[in-house]
Order: C-alpha cells, then structure tokens, then sequence
C-alpha cells in the first residue's frame, strides 16, 4: 500500500488498477471518507487487503477511524481485531 499525501489517499496497486481510500487526518483521528475497487478488483479481496492495510497505518499513527464510507465502517466492525479503532 502505498499512502499518497498529495491526493489524500491509500492506494493498493493490483495488477496496474488502483483500489484506494479516501482519506482526512484529523485530531487523532483517520477520517475514511471513501472505499473504491475497480469494477474488474470488486470481489477479489483487494479492497479487504487496503483496508488491512489502513487499520495498520492508522494504528501505527497512534489513530483512530472514522469511517463515513459505508464499506469501510462494515469492514471494520467485521473485523474484531481491529474493531478497537473504530471512533
């Protein structure tokens, strides 16, 4: 994963499609506005793999999530290993 600060967002590079996460840090907190998988990535598992990979960098931040996008506030509450982030 790769975080790109200029646009704001987590990308996951999958075979030369980007699966990325919209993303504001505010006030100890990883703001996810928006989860998007290519039509050609949806099903495949690489948003799931993004977002294991959001949850690390936020917990390696000291963060916590705010999840506005609906998939990513569904990932993390299915997810109880990482449901300690969920704001």
């Amino acid at each position: 994963m790769h975080d790109n600060a200029e646009r704001s967002r987590f990308e996951l590079d999958v075979d030369g499609q980007v699966v990325f996460a919209d993303y504001q840090r505010r006030d100890g907190l990883l703001v996810i506005l928006y989860v998007y998988a290519p039509p050609p990535l949806r099903g495949t598992g690489a948003s799931d793999r993004l977002m294991h990979a959001v949850a690390r960098a936020a917990r390696g931040e000291g963060r916590r999530i705010a999840a506005l996008c609906g998939y990513a506030g569904a990932w993390l509450r299915a997810h109880k290993e990482h449901r300690d982030l969920l704001a």
